[in-house]
């Protein structure tokens, strides 16, 4: 089967888990299995007829969507029996499964998914994504301490970085690390206890145990897991209940020596809704952020993903990509799917030129969601500070000036692809001046907690 066929499908599967709730597509996208994609014609494998009647009437449409969108081209999705499950879905019971179950009820909400506690080898890695791994993960300046710390949880959980925290943007790479934990300690540990879940799962599994009285089999099995994995941990906000029964969740698994790894998309102390104790036990770790890819990685992530495809694209269109997408790795991938998918369906190799015309869409979205200029950064640190606009540009050098003038500098530098001698004429310095200041601030950042923490706000608050 081509490898871009594969390809084309994980960035489909990508929206699908977004738009729809997870029951919805544990039970029926997960056992999906892409077969071809030819002639404007997306082939997808299920297990059985009933399956096929069921995508087609109440599904076709939304897959269709999410297909156009990734591609950039409108296809027809079409439905083919007698393909079961590949080993290795994304998450939980299988589609395929869930459906033959379900084959003599009404509708699928009477199908009941039931919670996986088999301990059978290969189901337990079956659960997890086998493309996430630390392997197929690229590493850079960007997430290099991250990686490092992900992979010394999986070798010595529960006695390095207990919790870890990882936060940062949507589509850096933060659940691939999640994957690549929970693989690697069932491969050096078979009959380890692991559990992956985001926290609207968790939540789920919760009411569930409320609604049907089990809530003392539901504590027995969560407070003996010897690898937690919690990702979207910023959906607990508001909800007291659940926060409660996490808090003595945590407590147990931390006492106990168990690791716990959680993900959400902005630090602890950013986490509103969400009680002071339990922050406080997120930080008792290690709380590490990935930021967003530099070319360099960005070009290597392609290069990567170009190794499982059987149309390979043009060194220089890769480039071209690398360097227009640059807020996040999933939109760097979905450019990569699109290029690839215009190449299978029309047989025509791409170019720059023809790549420009199809990505047109790509990099504008792109170029709205990261565009950061110097001005918008200035005024956002003057006003944080509550020091004037006009003394980002001064020579004032009080210490209250001074400070907020570096971190703007600083930030110019890491939010932006301008040259130091270009943020420097926008402050009325030179480029040395600029370089002493990133400098300056990367140094407080190391050894000054809160003050760390002020800089990493105002750059999340910046991008969002």
């Amino acid at each position: 089967m081509p490898g871009d066929v594969y390809q084309a499908w994980e960035a489909v599967a990508t929206r699908l888990r977004e738009l729809l709730n997870p029951d919805t597509y544990d039970r029926w996208i997960a056992g999906i299995v892409p077969l071809s994609l030819d002639n404007s014609v997306f082939r997808l494998g299920v297990s059985n007829d009933m399956f096929c009647e069921w995508l087609s009437n109440h599904y076709q449409d939304v897959i269709g969507n999410a297909l156009q969108k990734v591609t950039g081209q409108t296809m027809k999705v079409s439905f083919v029996g007698g393909h079961e499950p590949r080993k290795h879905p994304a998450r939980g019971t299988t589609a395929a499964a869930t459906a033959t179950a379900a084959a003599g009820a009404d509708t699928p909400a009477n199908a009941k998914l039931e919670h996986h506690t088999d301990k059978d080898d290969t189901a337990e890695i079956g659960r997890f994504n086998h493309r996430f791994s630390f392997d197929s993960f690229v590493v850079g300046e960007h997430n290099k301490f991250t990686h490092a710390a992900c992979s010394a949880a999986a070798k010595m959980p529960g006695k390095a970085y207990n919790p870890l925290f990882v936060y940062g943007g949507t589509g850096l790479g933060k659940t691939h690390l999640l994957h690549a934990i929970g693989q690697d300690v069932l491969g050096r540990r078979r009959r380890a206890k692991v559990e992956y879940l985001t926290s609207e799962e968790f939540a789920n599994r919760f009411i569930d145990a409320l609604s049907t009285h089990s809530l003392p089999k539901f504590r027995q099995y969560f407070r003996t897991v010897d690898l937690l994995l919690i990702d979207d941990v910023q959906f607990f906000k508001g909800k007291v209940q659940l926060q409660e029964e996490f808090f003595h969740t945590f407590n147990a698994l931390y006492n106990a020596h168990k690791q716990i790894v959680l993900v959400s998309d902005r630090p602890p102390h950013e986490l509103d809704g969400v009680e002071k104790r339990l922050v406080s036990r997120f930080e008792w770790g290690l709380a590490t952020e990935i930021q967003i890819p530099d070319y360099e990685t960005r070009l290597a992530i392609l290069r990567r993903k170009q190794e499982d495809q059987t149309v390979k694209v043009n060194p220089e269109v890769l480039s071209l990509i690398a360097a227009r997408v640059k807020s996040n790795i999933r939109s760097l991938e979905g450019a990569l799917v699109r290029v690839v998918a215009h190449a299978s369906v029309s047989g025509v190799a791409v170019t720059p030129e023809l790549a420009e015309k199809i990505l047109a869409p790509c990099f504008a979205e792109d170029m709205a969601s990261s565009s950061i200029s110097i001005e918008r950064i200035q005024k956002f640190v003057a006003e944080y500070y509550d020091v004037r606009l006009a003394d980002m540009t001064s020579n004032r050098r009080p210490a209250n000036i001074a400070l907020p003038r570096q971190i703007a500098m600083f930030l110019c530098r890491r939010l932006t692809d301008l040259s130091t001698p270009v943020i420097g004429g926008a402050f009325n310095r030179n480029h040395a001046t600029i370089l002493h200041a990133v400098a300056t601030v990367q140094a407080k950042m190391e050894k000054n907690g809160d003050f760390r923490n002020a800089v990493t706000s105002i750059e999340r608050k910046l991008k969002a």
